[in-house]
């Protein structure tokens, strides 16, 4: 299918360009070309390097050796000059959020590295003064330990500024949510209200909430918020066309899973718009997120009616999303253990389950039949212990299902991650996933536990099967500290050529088109990237500042430097 291109503007985006170039007529799909004089990293282990490559209409019929392919070439094939560049699959990211950070949805940053909340008035007050009209104020970005450490409750500090406008920020993580009274006030939340499915309504002293929601309890009014903008479809549509979707093509990324598709807010139908619009330059599969708050029967029956696996169609909605568990710096990651600390003053202390195990496995058995594969959000080792436990009760052996972050991991549940053909899908770009960050939790859980945080090594030693993903725009989206990270992660560190598989096939499989891309090989389409320095040849600290030059797109240039 040949997909038009996004020839748009962007402030953020300025310096993305699909402009068609007269020295790469490769632009439509289709036709014929040869590319040579590459260095060009097949994934497949038969063939691990070649310099040429003929493809015809989309899909490569030949790679190896440049007289081999020009041999099979047609006359009026052209011909293009790799000038000696490194060549490689187009890259999977297989856990991000694209339109959530592309939307304008949130109408407003704050600024980083404020250590007092109360600093944060200034900003908050000028956001309000810039968005007079809207019904709710929805900003995004302070640090859930600068709001813990604040010396009155939080929801004072924005009562200065507001009592009769709801305001509400998200702390970067998305895991928790900043109100003031007034939001609180629509949401129905007060010293009566018991705390939701997979979150916790913070509350001071005497039992009022101090304007910290965390996990579902903020989602719950987040979804509010959203709910009341007029044109929310339309600001995700055109976050996702005119921004998210020229960053993918810019990072050499041409095959994603959206992680956390809110079929309740139509990000569905806004994928499919872009699709119908020809618009859509990557493949994508939509992860449907599970409310852990709705009936389950009804939401199970709603699932089954979205499922769809259009062959021929870049946009397929063949996942499900959920949480286990919450994050650990929140201490709403479900551990085995207690956390050291007490925020909540629960009848437990070790997290919470945004979605049971005894649900996980109801879903499983009624989901996998029709064709989802799930992909379950997992942090502390009783979470990843659970959702193996229901993948492992739940499903039938044909999912192809995933924990994603995988953060805490008990030993004894490293050898079921092969066992039950599950993936870990580990996110390494954030800073805190490098070892010297591992101790930062030490006040947290016992420092034992934070030896070996996402322990990809050990993962891979024991047979499972690795994907590496970004998590945008919680971390950046450059796959080239992904990998540079991976490998410098000692004594958790893959080797290269894992870390590549880790972006490239795994994902394909994972996304159920490793028949189709993944690696470049005859009779598969020809998603690839043409990169400014050859990874196998350089020193690993400067694999991050990698730049792609190309991507291809079923042989359509859809990025060009």
């Amino acid at each position: 299918m040949i997909r038009a291109y996004i020839i748009y503007l962007s402030l953020m985006a300025s310096l993305w360009s699909c402009k068609k170039d007269s020295e790469d007529p490769a632009v439509s799909g289709s036709g014929e070309q040869v590319y040579y004089n590459g260095q060009i990293y097949t994934l497949n282990p038969n063939q691990v390097w070649a310099d040429a490559m003929l493809v015809r209409d989309g899909k490569i019929v030949v790679i190896g050796e440049e007289t081999e392919v020009r041999s099979q070439a047609s006359a009026q094939a052209q011909i293009i000059d790799l000038q000696s560049k490194m060549v490689m699959p187009g890259i999977h990211d297989v856990h991000l959020h694209p339109m959530e950070a592309a939307s304008t949805n949130f109408q407003f940053s704050l600024s980083a590295n404020i250590s007092d909340p109360e600093n944060y008035k200034a900003e908050v007050q000028q956001a309000l003064s810039n968005h007079a009209n809207a019904n709710w104020l929805l900003g995004w970005g302070f640090d859930i330990y600068t709001l813990l450490d604040a010396n009155r409750p939080p929801i004072e500090i924005l009562d200065d500024i507001s009592t009769s406008k709801p305001i509400a920020i998200m702390e970067l993580s998305s895991h928790s949510i900043w109100v003031n009274s007034k939001a609180l006030e629509l949401a129905g939340i007060d010293e009566q209200s018991a705390n939701p499915v997979g979150g916790v309504i913070m509350k001071d002293e005497d039992g009022f909430p101090n304007g910290i929601l965390m996990d579902n309890a903020g989602n719950l009014v987040v979804d509010l918020a959203i709910a009341s903008i007029p044109n929310a479809e339309q600001n995700d549509y055109d976050g996702l066309v005119n921004y998210a979707l020229p960053e993918l093509a810019k990072n050499g990324i041409t095959s994603i899973c959206d992680a956390r598709t809110y079929w309740k807010r139509n990000h569905h139908l806004t994928w499919q718009r872009v699709e119908d619009e020809g618009l859509l330059t990557a493949r994508v599969n939509l992860g449907l997120w599970v409310y852990p708050n709705e009936d389950d029967m009804t939401q199970l029956s709603t699932l089954q009616s979205l499922y769809s696996n259009e062959a021929n169609s870049f946009l397929k909605i063949n996942q499900i999303k959920l949480y286990a568990d919450g994050i650990i710096i929140n201490t709403t990651a479900a551990m085995q253990s207690n956390y050291l600390i007490d925020l909540f003053q629960l009848p437990t202390n070790n997290g919470i389950n945004y979605v049971s195990e005894n649900r996980i496995i109801q879903y499983i058995a009624s989901l996998e039949p029709i064709g989802f594969d799930f992909h379950i959000h997992a942090i502390g080792n009783r979470g990843v212990h659970e959702a193996l436990n229901a993948i492992e009760q739940g499903s039938n052996g044909n999912g192809r299902h995933r924990l994603t972050h995988v953060e805490y991991v008990s030993p004894s549940d490293i050898p079921r991650f092969s066992q039950l053909n599950v993936t870990a899908d580990a996110q390494v770009v954030g800073h805190f996933a490098q070892p010297g960050h591992w101790h930062n939790n030490d006040s947290l859980v016992h420092s034992n536990l934070n030896n070996a945080i996402i322990p990809i090594k050990s993962l891979q030693q024991a047979s499972a099967r690795i994907t590496l993903s970004s998590d945008w725009d919680v971390s950046s989206l450059n796959p080239f500290i992904g990998i540079q990270n991976a490998l410098t992660r000692v004594p958790q560190e893959l080797t290269l050529t894992q870390a590549l598989k880790a972006y490239t096939l795994n994902g394909a499989y994972l996304m159920r088109q490793e028949q189709v891309v993944g690696s470049l090989e005859p009779g598969k389409e020809a998603d690839f990237i043409v990169l400014s320095q050859n990874l196998f040849n350089i020193p690993v600290q400067q694999i991050a500042q990698t730049e792609v030059l190309k991507t291809y797109l079923s042989g359509e240039l859809i990025y060009q430097r």
